[in-house]
């Protein structure tokens, strides 16, 4: 299985890496990306990523963070962009649910990385919270001049899956989809969704899955089988060939070996 997104530089995981990758390795997790989601937090993935053949790393700037994108920052990603080790652009698009960075600052950052991952060919790693209209509308003209990518953490209902799929982005799963109540919509979008459209992912150490049971009380890696056991059970299909699909479809995007 690929793990297309963990957040190794959070408080939680920090001098966790090798107790990680290990009991990922032992569960099956055969590819992660180290997600990036400020400038200094893309700079550690990619040294991470250098330093452990199965991790690979994105680049770019999360919405919450978009207060602090200038022109400067352009420079210092256009680097990392450039890196074999860097397989996507982002986590970067449109959070209006928290705003911790204005409107216009995210519609900046946004169109910025857009027009890095049309630039480079690297698949955009996404991001969208109560912010659809604008971000499916930002994309549209891009995804026409060959943007493509994943929408990372989707938890919304079929009608913004069927959305995002017919501009040509895939949709990436978490854990979101084991609850009982936050996960109904999502559940639902899953029917509308192909196989061959699918990503899994853990975002830990956020989003534990609620079919885990009595773990750490962080997500990690390891736990991605219970996102794959539940996205199967959703789509009536067995596990290990949902899990099968998933890691080829996460190959295709990210061009991993």
């Amino acid at each position: 299985m690929i793990d297309i997104g963990v957040n190794f530089h959070s408080s939680q995981l920090k001098g966790l890496a090798g107790e990680l990758l290990a009991r990922a390795a032992a569960a099956g997790v055969t590819h992660i990306l180290a997600t990036g989601t400020s400038l200094h937090a893309s700079e550690l993935a990619l040294a991470f990523a250098r330093t452990h053949d199965r991790v690979w790393s994105t680049a770019g700037v999360h919405p919450h963070d978009a207060k602090h994108w200038d022109a400067a920052s352009l420079a210092s990603f256009e680097a990392l962009w450039a890196d074999d080790r860097v397989v996507a652009v982002g986590e970067c698009g449109l959070d209006y649910n928290r705003m911790f960075s204005p409107r216009e600052a995210q519609r900046q950052a946004f169109e910025a990385q857009i027009e890095a991952g049309v630039r480079t060919g690297k698949p955009l790693f996404l991001h969208c919270r109560d912010a659809f209209d604008d971000f499916e509308a930002m994309l549209r003209d891009a995804a026409a001049s060959g943007a493509h990518g994943v929408v990372h953490c989707f938890t919304a209902g079929p009608a913004e899956a069927e959305a995002c799929l017919a501009l040509g982005f895939d949709i990436g799963i978490t854990g979101w989809v084991t609850d009982a109540a936050r996960g109904a919509e999502l559940r639902d979008a899953l029917r509308v969704v192909p196989a061959d459209r699918l990503h899994l992912e853990t975002d830990a150490p956020y989003l534990r899955p609620k079919n885990a049971g009595k773990t750490r009380p962080y997500n990690e890696p390891a736990l991605l089988p219970f996102v794959a056991k539940a996205v199967a059970e959703s789509k009536g299909m067995d596990v290990a060939a949902l899990a099968a699909q998933a890691s080829a479809n996460s190959k295709r995007l990210f061009k991993l070996p």
